[in-house]
């Protein structure tokens, strides 16, 4: 197993060259059928990155640029009438893929977004009082630009939480940028290294790696830390602290353990919770990304680690 999950960051690091860090933090949240935020500027391979990982998984893939005339069922899809069999049928939209990307999914409206959350935090949608679940596995990827705001819909701290890791993947360091400008072209489509059954089962296994009660304190005192922290307002959620346990099962699983170490949710606290965090005096939004991320780091070296 923890050479297949190898082979599949090996692979999408074809594409997102010098950035392996960004890669298995999104792995890691495919495993714990979480979502990712990818909060960075254009041109860095954010829309690369969720393509690689579908083709890497030979998984469905499909893009939605979103924008501020967008609807939700131009998300979700709609019902239309079958004149022949008399009855209505569902017109599937562009979230019944197993991989969707939401580009700048800050551009489009607070109606729009909202479309998302029964599939995010539920795998399925409703359209006309009528449940439809969706493929598994299933995962969102969204972007947005933490240094634009002209024409924006800041996500509400509601849809925030519904994301089990925010990331952003910078610029690449020198050598691994001369590589991207002087090789020849990628292929359009990656050879996979998995199909979605296997990634299913994967998931099924990071369910049953093992947590410590004494680590499983550990997190709830890193919650207990950001709710009682004189800079911030609101802190972690319960679902916060259980995105936390899922995350640190599944970077355990794709290091090879069947139980989680300590090391595995202090390094995962940052990308999983900063972005859950609504500061005092501050308005929220990406330009607030950094500052929670500096609170954040502090609050950990505070909380003692179970030895």
């Amino acid at each position: 197993m923890q050479e297949k999950l190898a082979a599949l960051v090996a692979n999408v690091g074809q594409i997102i060259r010098g950035k392996d860090e960004a890669i298995r933090l999104a792995t890691i949240c495919l495993l714990a059928r979480g979502h990712l935020l990818i909060e960075d500027v254009p041109g860095v391979g954010k829309t690369s990155l969720a393509s690689a990982l579908a083709s890497s998984l030979n998984c469905s893939f499909q893009r939605i640029q979103l924008t501020s005339d967008l609807l939700p069922s131009d998300l979700l899809g709609t019902m239309i009438y079958d004149a022949v069999e008399q009855k209505f049928h569902l017109k599937a939209g562009p979230l019944f893929h197993h991989i969707v990307l939401a580009d700048e999914i800050n551009r489009t409206t607070p109606r729009t977004q909202s479309a998302l959350l029964e599939a995010m935090n539920e795998g399925q949608v409703t359209l006309d009082s009528r449940t439809y679940p969706l493929p598994h596995p299933f995962m969102v990827l969204a972007t947005q630009n933490p240094s634009e705001f002209s024409g924006t819909f800041p996500l509400p701290e509601s849809q925030l939480d519904r994301f089990l890791m925010r990331i952003s993947l910078g610029y690449p360091d020198r050598e691994a940028e001369r590589q991207v400008i002087t090789d020849a072209p990628f292929p359009r489509q990656l050879k996979p290294v998995m199909h979605a059954e296997e990634i299913v089962e994967m998931q099924a296994f990071t369910d049953k790696v093992r947590v410590e009660a004494s680590l499983v304190d550990y997190i709830l005192d890193i919650i207990a830390a950001t709710r009682s922290s004189e800079a911030i307002s609101l802190g972690g959620s319960p679902r916060a602290a259980k995105s936390l346990y899922r995350a640190a099962q599944a970077f355990a699983l794709l290091e090879g353990y069947d139980y989680v170490l300590p090391r595995h949710i202090k390094e995962l606290a940052v990308p999983v919770l900063a972005h859950r965090l609504l500061l005092k005096g501050v308005e929220s939004g990406p330009a607030t990304s950094h500052r929670s991320e500096e609170i954040l780091r502090a609050l950990l070296e505070e909380v003692t680690v179970p030895l």
